[in-house]
């Protein structure tokens, strides 16, 4: 499959490292210090910000539990967290009597 869109490359060391391309990096969104993930798809290797990928995996897995919840908004957040924090201090105290 030829790829002639967006290349770029980049040289291993002896110890196996890359530099990625500049433009790569703004691309992805990554700086140093932060991790990305190879991602293998059939015949390829996709090099993807690691906290993206990982957010888009946990939004899929709750897929539907907002609207389960009733969570439309960032006040409904709020107002959950705030739910269970007070009935983990209410479990706390329960424990301690």
């Amino acid at each position: 499959m030829p790829y002639t869109v967006g290349m770029e490359v980049a040289r291993i060391t002896v110890g196996g490292q890359i530099t990625i391309p500049a433009g790569i990096r703004e691309k992805l969104g990554v700086g140093e210090g932060d991790k990305v993930v190879f991602i293998e798809e059939q015949d390829r290797i996709v090099v993807a910000n690691a906290t993206k990928t990982a957010f888009a995996n946990l939004r899929s897995g709750f897929a539907g539990e907002a609207d389960r919840l009733g969570i439309k908004n960032e006040q409904d957040v709020v107002a959950l967290v705030d739910e269970v924090r007070e009935q983990m201090w209410k479990e706390r105290l329960a424990g301690n009597a």
